[in-house]
């Protein structure tokens, strides 16, 4: 998976894209000297020796508010007013705040004397012409919008959101709010998918459900492949005699299905449709999804979007109930954080009773990571460490 092109797209809606290119500043920040205070400009040497006791007169040439273009010339005994933000006069060398004068407008009296160079904000100090203020891959938010628009741009080079097909494959499923027939379920995995697709940055084509008939299946790939970045399905997968997802893809020359040495989510399919779309077929349970979207297709969605960290930070899970492993697979156990004890190390709990059973729905809501049980560990006992990775972050 490589990122998708980058687009020219105007400020304000940049937010939660992927800057594409280095953003360079192109000219120094601040443009210019400038006050960081409502006060007055100066030449420090006139200043030097101001006290309550002994105030100094300086005459007040100019009044410079912010955005003023005026550029006036301080010579010995002169002053100008300034505001915060405004350009400094040529000569001036220190800031007086207000608050140390007594706010004359032709002349003004100084009693408090400044260091050199005070509440002046210089040319370049925030940055220099030429310098990288936003890197490529950067996740776009508002102090990176901010700091875009201060630099002058309107437009930045991102990376578009992908476009992302999901769908859910079952004859016995329903939309949720449908009055349920015997046989029936509503359909989850199709929003599960869609909302962890959004999570990643992507727009989510929700297709909903599809029944198990290879004809309808089919006309839905053929409408699908190329006018989307990728599609995922869920279910029809594995060997049973209506998974109809492997039975209309396994032709396709850029397919596989394979079994997996993972519980859940042991059977997959991944390839390509005739035109090049990229596919993740799942299997059907919704844990089975959670599991196969977090291994599998997670990065793949991160790195359409154009990021760089496209992995889940890893923590230490110290367990504090227990559970089994009869697979001999690795196991992905649903989980909940007790606490943690450090930045990467933390007291878990499986999420449920029923485990990593895959199609155990009301356990997942309380999924708050997955931890990875190695094959061939066949009990978790309390206090056993393991690997862990946290759904939010």
């Amino acid at each position: 998976m490589a990122p998708l092109p980058a687009i020219e797209v105007q400020l304000e809606e940049t937010p939660g894209l992927v800057l594409a290119r280095d953003v360079v500043a192109p000219a120094d920040l601040p443009r210019w000297d400038n006050s960081s205070m409502d006060g007055y400009a100066v030449r420090w040497a006139d200043v030097a020796l101001a006290s309550a006791q002994a105030p100094v007169s300086l005459a007040v040439l100019a009044d410079l508010p912010a955005g003023s273009s005026a550029r006036p010339v301080l010579g010995p005994g002169s002053a100008a007013r300034i505001m915060t933000g405004a350009m400094l006069p040529v000569g001036a060398d220190a800031v007086v705040p207000v608050e140390h004068t007594d706010a004359g407008l032709e002349r003004v009296l100084v009693s408090q004397a400044p260091e050199p160079g005070a509440y002046i904000r210089r040319a370049g100090g925030d940055v220099r012409a030429g310098t990288t203020i936003l890197t490529a891959g950067t996740v776009l938010g508002p102090v990176h919008v901010a700091a875009a628009a201060a630099a002058g741009c309107d437009h930045l080079p991102v990376h578009r959101r992908p476009r992302v097909a999901v769908l859910s494959t079952g004859s016995e499923l329903v939309e949720p709010g449908t009055e349920l027939e015997l046989g029936q379920i509503p359909d989850s995995n199709s929003f599960l998918l869609a909302a962890a697709v959004r999570e990643c940055g992507g727009e989510a084509v929700r297709i909903g459900v599809v029944p198990d008939v290879a004809a309808s299946l089919r006309a839905v790939f053929d409408e699908l492949d190329g006018t989307v970045d990728l599609v995922i399905t869920s279910g029809g997968v594995s060997k049973g005699a209506y998974d109809v997802v492997k039975e209309v893809l396994e032709p396709e020359p850029g397919m596989s299905f394979v079994e997996v040495a993972m519980q859940p989510g042991k059977p997959q399919g991944i390839g390509r449709l005739a035109h090049g779309t990229p596919v993740f077929a799942l299997p059907g349970n919704p844990v089975s999804v959670l599991v196969s979207f977090e291994v599998f297709v997670r990065a793949a969605v991160l790195r359409l979007c154009g990021r760089t960290d496209i992995d889940r930070h890893h923590y230490t899970g110290v367990v504090m109930d227990g559970w089994r492993n009869r697979t001999g697979r690795t196991q992905f156990m649903p989980i909940t954080f007790e606490s943690e004890e450090s930045a990467m190390q933390c007291r878990i709990r499986s999420a449920g009773p029923g485990g990593s059973e895959s199609h155990l729905v009301a356990s997942l809501a309380r999924a708050e990571g997955l931890a990875v049980v190695e094959a061939g560990v066949e009990v978790v006992r309390s206090g056993d460490r393991l690997p862990v990775t946290r759904l939010d972050r």
